[in-house]
């Protein structure tokens, strides 16, 4: 059924910030950026939706997910309402044991270390996301297992790292072409930490991501910064 304005026309279909980029095989994705942690992944006209939160896009409007990724529990990354908008029963799940357990969904329950294809052509391996400072432990405890993910497309590999600081899990991935890594206070990374995690990293792209929403502002000029000549840093609006 068609979707008609107050003025009888089609409504048109959100937009939302997005940026091209090519594969290792010649092909493309399309990286859409919603807010925080939200994201979409797009290629060959499959739609890979990352820790969609209903605030953070309208989801009932946009195109229906080949696969979900979640990362972990945390309200602003697991959201029942927005994965229940955006999915179909074809809709392959793809989240760590705490948000599986939570929810009961029908899905490809992660570890870290643990691997799945959930359609043709997208590989995900899980990576430990976790806190190791002081105080900050009870943010996101190793034991409870919350992951980041690789996700290879084309040959491209995509590190997307859910909630951690940087430890020696996150420092130790390789071979990353496009990483996002969270810095916010006191619950991921800081301005330095991130450094130190991109410097280990070495991504071709670095997206800082989940920078907001908390009252100590993220200093993302000085990140930026700090990584000249490292990584290229793209800052989209992804406070």
């Amino acid at each position: 059924m068609s979707i008609f304005s107050l003025f009888g026309g089609k409504a048109k279909k959100p937009s939302y910030p997005q940026d091209k980029i090519a594969t290792r095989d010649g092909g493309e994705v399309t990286l859409t950026f919603f807010s925080h942690a939200s994201l979409a992944i797009e290629v060959d006209d499959r739609h890979i939706y990352i820790d969609p939160v209903d605030s953070f896009a309208d989801y009932a409007h946009l195109p229906k997910a080949d696969v979900v990724v979640v990362t972990h529990s945390h309200y602003d990354h697991l959201d029942r309402t927005a994965i229940d908008k955006i999915t179909t029963r074809q809709s392959a799940i793809v989240c760590d044991k705490t948000s599986a357990e939570a929810f009961d969904f029908d899905c490809f329950t992660m570890t870290p270390g643990s691997t799945a294809e959930p359609i043709e052509g997208v590989h995900i391996e899980a990576v430990a996301a976790y806190n190791t400072s002081e105080g900050h432990l009870d943010f996101h405890p190793k034991a409870r297992e919350d992951c980041g993910y690789i996700i290879t497309i084309g040959g491209t590999r995509f590190y997307i790292a859910g909630d951690t600081e940087n430890n020696e899990d996150v420092k130790s991935v390789k071979d990353i072409d496009i990483a996002f890594l969270p810095v916010n206070q006191p619950y991921t990374m800081t301005v330095d930490q991130a450094v130190d995690a991109v410097k280990a990293i070495r991504p071709a792209i670095f997206y800082p991501y989940h920078y907001g929403q908390v009252e100590e502002k993220t200093d993302i000029e000085r990140l930026a910064h700090e990584l000249e000549g490292v990584a290229e840093v793209r800052v989209r609006p992804m406070e």
